[in-house]
C-alpha cells in the first residue's frame, strides 16, 4: 500500500487531480500538510485561536488558488507560504486580511471579478450553507476589505465568539458540501458576480440621476429593510432618505467590486467626500445584502476604518 504521507509523487497526483476539479484531492492535500501548516502558524503567532484561524484561512485560500500551483511537487512549500502570509497580515494590521495584495491594484470591475471569482463548485458549496454561515463566510473571504472578527460581530449583532464558532462550523461543512455538490449543475459564479456588478453600477447611476427610489421599488422586496446587527433599523424609505442626504451633502459612491452567491451579495464602494468636508464619511463602504427571490431584502453596511 502506498504511504500517503510521503512527499513527492503522491502530492503531484493530488495537485493534478485537484486542478482537474476533484475537490476531495484538495482536502487530502491540506490534511497531508496540516501539521506543517500549523507549525508555521504557531511559530509566527504563538499558541492560541489566532494560529488555528490562520491555518483555516490558509486552507480556504488554497482551495481558491489551487489552480495557481505550477510546481506540483512543491505544493507543501506553497501551502506553508500561504500560512506565513496570513500570519504576517494578522501581525501587520488589527483588521486581519487575506493575503491577496492584488485586490488593491486599480482595475476595472470585470477584471477584479474575473481574477478572483471562485471555482463554480466552491460557490455551490457555499450556497449549501445556512444563511448565517453563508453571510459569515462571504464577509470573511469575499468582502474586498475584510472586516475583523469584532467588526463582523457588530455587523451581525452577535458576540465575537459566535463569529469564530460560525466560521469554524462553516469551514467544516464546506469540505463535505463540496464533495456532494462538485458534479452538480449550477450557475456560473463569475456570471452571478458580473450581473451583481452591473446592478451596483446601475444603482449608483440611478441615485445620481434622482431615480434611486424608483429603482429600489423595482429591485428590492416590498419589506426590504436596513439592519444593524440582528435589529431592523429602518425600511426602504429610510435607506432612500439616507442616500439622498449623502448626495445633497456632496458625498459620492464609486463602485469597486462585487461578489455574489445564490442569495447573498457584497458590493464595495469607495466614498468620495466633498472637498470642504474631507472627513465626513469613512473611505469606503460595503453593502452586505441578503436576497429574496433575486431581490434585495436585508441590507447591512460595513464601513472601512479610517486610516
Amino acid at each position: 500500500m502506498r504511504d500517503v504521507m510521503s512527499e513527492g509523487p503522491f502530492d503531484v497526483e493530488l495537485v493534478r487531480a485537484a486542478q482537474s476539479g476533484e475537490v476531495t484531492a484538495v482536502g487530502v492535500l491540506i490534511e497531508r500538510h496540516r501539521a506543517a501548516m500549523r507549525a508555521v502558524a504557531l511559530g509566527v503567532l504563538g499558541y492560541g485561536p489566532e494560529a488555528e484561524d490562520a491555518v483555516q484561512d490558509a486552507s480556504l485560500i488554497a482551495l481558491r488558488r489551487i489552480g495557481d500551483v505550477r510546481q506540483a511537487e512543491s505544493v507543501g512549500a506553497w501551502l506553508r507560504m500561504i500560512v506565513r502570509n496570513v500570519c504576517r497580515a494578522r501581525l501587520r494590521s488589527a483588521v486581519s486580511t487575506t493575503p491577496f495584495p492584488e485586490l488593491g491594484v486599480a482595475a476595472g470591475p470585470e477584471e477584479i471579478i474575473d481574477r478572483h471569482a471562485m471555482r463554480d463548485w466552491l460557490w455551490r458549496a457555499i450556497d449549501e450553507l445556512s444563511p448565517v454561515l453563508r453571510m459569515t463566510v462571504m464577509l470573511r473571504y469575499f468582502s474586498p476589505r475584510t472586516p475583523s472578527y469584532e467588526q463582523m460581530a457588530a455587523l451581525c449583532g452577535v458576540p465575537v465568539g459566535t463569529v469564530r464558532s460560525r466560521l469554524s462550523e462553516a469551514r467544516t461543512k464546506l469540505a463535505g458540501a463540496m464533495a456532494v455538490t462538485a458534479d452538480l449543475a449550477h450557475k456560473d459564479a463569475a456570471t452571478l458576480s458580473r450581473a451583481s456588478a452591473r446592478e451596483a453600477v446601475e444603482t449608483l447611476a440611478a441615485a445620481g440621476q434622482g431615480r434611486f427610489a424608483e429603482l429600489t421599488a423595482k429591485r428590492w422586496t416590498p419589506d426590504a429593510g436596513f439592519y444593524v446587527g440582528r435589529h431592523r433599523a429602518g425600511d426602504r424609505n429610510f435607506l432612500v432618505r439616507g442616500m439622498v442626504g449623502d448626495l445633497e451633502a456632496g458625498v459620492r459612491q464609486r463602485f469597486r467590486g462585487a461578489a455574489a452567491g445564490r442569495d447573498m451579495a457584497i458590493w464595495e464602494m469607495d466614498l468620495v467626500n466633498p472637498p470642504d468636508r474631507p472627513g465626513r464619511c469613512p473611505p469606503a463602504v460595503a453593502w452586505v445584502m441578503s436576497m429574496r427571490h433575486g431581490r434585495m431584502h436585508q441590507l447591512r453596511l460595513f464601513h472601512a476604518p479610517v486610516g
